[in-house]
């Protein structure tokens, strides 16, 4: 088994400000979306299942009407993302114990926005990060970035054990909703996503807070409960011939999205494999891992998951749980889920863990964790 060169010190979730009940933006969203007089059966049905409850928004639902460019919402998105984002890497440095200065990566990833200069650079002066801190601004992974953005971190980290890296995910999808677009695909994001911001601190093996000399990881910061996850190795796939399945038409109207039905498909076909051969180069099967951290793409994936590894009914449980009170928020979903498991469901010492994810590509990323 190959040594641990990284460990999670903190993860910390900022949702969006504006929170709503499903059933309160369904007829709004139908409002946006659809010509009036139409029929709404498949938004309801659509917002009906989607296995949400509750969702926070980056904007009141009202305002919403008003964006009539990409300017406009790209506008929204940098205000709020920049809030956001300044919120979830305060707190998670605050958590681990760590100052602005102690950073020496960055990576930010959002697929819902662009700028230049990019979120980090405008948060690097904000937020008093050192002049000379290593900046990876990332766009085009989409919900797979939480994981992806993670197994980098480590990468870095394995170079570089004296530092502290840092993963932000911003991701405001309620602002790419494509307004009097009534295709299936717009009907489906307009009942699925969130928005939200999450930051994760990792930290080299020889930064202070790697692994210890009793030989398991610790967390370093104040409000450490036990022993933090190791990451232990990491694995990308990208599937051939899928890459019209999920991503965004990008057109003058900004980024209209494209989900497929055919991805719990793939996944039912080819993501069991994947995972179980990732698995045996490590002496492990699923029957080994005792946390699952899985991104809820939505009710149809997380049963896919579900059905080819063979999982006993509650292993996603996490991952059903964040879906219902936040919706899909992208790359934040992972960290999100991550950051419950850390803080109210913290495995026993040794516990395996695998933290998956699946984005545009169609591609996965697995991230082998030990407790």
């Amino acid at each position: 088994m190959p040594a641990a060169t990284s460990a999670i010190a903190a993860v910390h979730t900022a949702l969006a400000p504006h929170r709503y009940a499903q059933a309160d933006l369904t007829e709004p969203i139908g409002d946006l979306c659809l010509p009036p007089g139409a029929d709404r059966a498949v938004l309801h049905r659509l917002h009906a299942s989607a296995g949400v409850r509750t969702r926070h928004l980056a904007l009141p639902i009202e305002r919403y009407a008003g964006l009539r460019d990409f300017g406009q919402r790209n506008d929204a998105w940098l205000a709020v993302g920049l809030e956001l984002g300044e919120e979830a890497l305060t707190g998670a440095l605050k958590e681990a114990g760590l100052a602005p200065a102690d950073v020496d990566l960055l990576v930010c990833a959002s697929i819902t926005g662009v700028a230049a200069p990019s979120l980090d650079a405008r948060l690097a002066g904000r937020m008093g990060l050192r002049p000379d801190v290593k900046r990876l601004p990332v766009f085009g992974l989409g919900c797979v970035a939480g994981a992806a953005g993670l197994a980098r971190v480590h990468d870095h980290l394995r170079g570089h054990p004296d530092d502290i890296a840092v993963l932000l995910t911003v991701e405001l999808c309620s602002l790419t909703l494509q307004h009097r677009d009534d295709r299936r695909a717009n009907l489906v994001a307009g009942a699925l996503f969130g928005d939200g911001a999450a930051a994760l601190v990792a930290r080299g093996a020889d930064s202070g807070g790697g692994r210890g000399s009793d030989g398991g990881t610790h967390n370093g910061g104040p409000g450490a409960a036990g022993p933090a996850p190791a990451v232990i190795a990491t694995r990308s796939h990208l599937y051939p011939d899928t890459g019209q399945l999920l991503g965004w038409d990008i057109g003058a109207g900004g980024f209209h999205v494209v989900i497929d039905a055919g991805v719990p498909g793939i996944v039912r076909d080819h993501f069991g494999r994947h995972v179980r051969a990732f698995l045996a180069e490590h002496g492990l099967t699923t029957d080994d891992i005792g946390t699952w951290v899985c991104h809820p793409g939505g009710p149809k994936v997380l049963s896919a998951v579900t059905d080819t590894l063979g999982l006993p009914g509650d292993a996603l449980e996490s991952a059903w749980r964040s879906l219902a009170t936040a919706g899909n928020m992208s790359s934040v979903s992972v960290l999100h889920i991550l950051q419950s498991t850390l803080e109210a469901r913290r495995p026993e010492p040794g516990t395996w863990g695998l933290l998956l994810a699946m984005g545009p590509g169609f591609c996965s990323e697995l991230v082998l964790l030990r407790w």
